[in-house]
């Protein structure tokens, strides 16, 4: 299966393709870009919460001694769909927004001597590194790489007082430059600190429902395919080509943009599917050269938005269209 589509998201949305837009763009920032026109007047504007870090526990009942959920990990997707079993976690309601993602990247590169190679951008239309903005702050992080992305979760744990996830050869990962270090990184899935959910864990996410699952080729959340109309319909007036996050309406378990927006960074090495005992945590091969990216994006390039749909890019890629969002071990 190609990695890429190409799809128009919302019908609503166009897609600027004229030379002169994409040649402008592409002065400003080193990144592929995709652009969408503003909405109309009269588009209609939707109740809006500040998004930040707001954790939603997830996976088997415990409490009524459920040690472990099942589900089929690429059902209806992939031609060899495979059985997972999940554990509970925690998964942010939002992606990692740039008014979150910058004021953990500050803090940390001063009080603890963290460094990213890539200072991310407010969505699509962010200049890279600069104090988040009244009208873009609330826009998911992009511009990072996979590396960024580990590294800041390290950072987000260390400032909350929580154990990193991410080691190699027993230290903590701090720079997301030491690309080496951080492919060989290992996650300690024990520690109770921040981490990227893996790949199973993201499409549970994506399709768990109060009836069971969803189809992995449907969008996540009730998004109507054949009309093309995505819940999320961005800020209050306009249509951009990465929203805020807490727009529209969240899927089943209350997570917004699992379908669409931008795509999101997954913990495993990208392979075809395996079998794995039962009741072992799937995360994907030991070693590998592309990792997971999941959920579709605004970004003709970044192709479908079905939950089972997966996708690989070389951890050193970055672009606007490509975020991600936390998730956390509970025991």
């Amino acid at each position: 299966m190609n990695k890429f589509h190409w799809m128009l998201k919302p019908a609503f949305l166009v897609l600027t393709l004229t030379a002169t837009a994409l040649a402008g763009a592409q002065e400003l920032r080193p990144v592929n870009e995709a652009t969408w026109l503003d909405l109309p007047d009269g588009a209609p504007v939707i109740s809006f919460k500040e998004p930040g870090l707001d954790m939603i526990v997830t996976g088997p009942d415990t409490a009524a001694g459920i040690i472990y959920d099942t589900f089929i990990i690429g059902e209806n997707m992939e031609p060899f769909a495979e059985p997972r079993s999940i554990t509970p976690f925690a998964i942010n309601r939002y992606e990692t927004t740039y008014a979150l993602w910058f004021s953990v990247r500050t803090r940390a590169e001063l009080e603890l001597g963290y460094h990213f190679d890539n200072p991310g951008q407010e969505g699509d239309r962010g200049r890279r590194g600069k104090p988040p903005t009244d009208e873009r702050q609330y826009q998911p992080v992009t511009t990072i790489t996979w590396y960024d992305a580990i590294v800041w979760c390290n950072a987000l744990s260390e400032l909350n007082g929580l154990t990193p996830c991410y080691t190699y050869d027993g230290q903590i990962l701090r720079d997301s430059a030491e690309t080496a270090r951080c492919d060989m990184a290992t996650c300690m899935f024990s520690a109770n600190g921040y981490r990227l959910p893996t790949e199973a864990e993201w499409e549970y996410a994506a399709r768990k429902s109060n009836g069971g699952f969803e189809r992995g080729d449907s969008f996540s959340g009730g998004y109507d395919e054949e009309k093309l109309s995505v819940q999320n319909v961005g800020t209050a007036g306009s249509i951009i080509a990465a929203s805020i996050p807490g727009y529209g309406i969240a899927n089943s378990l209350g997570l917004f943009d699992m379908s669409g927006n931008v795509m999101e960074y997954c913990w495993d090495w990208y392979s075809d599917y395996t079998p794995v005992p039962v009741n072992q945590r799937a995360t994907g091969p030991e070693y590998g050269s592309e990792r997971v990216s999941r959920g579709g994006s605004f970004s003709p390039y970044a192709g479908y938005c079905e939950s089972g749909q997966r996708y690989s890019y070389d951890p050193n890629e970055c672009y606007n269209y490509m975020g991600f969002r936390v998730a956390q071990t509970v025991r």
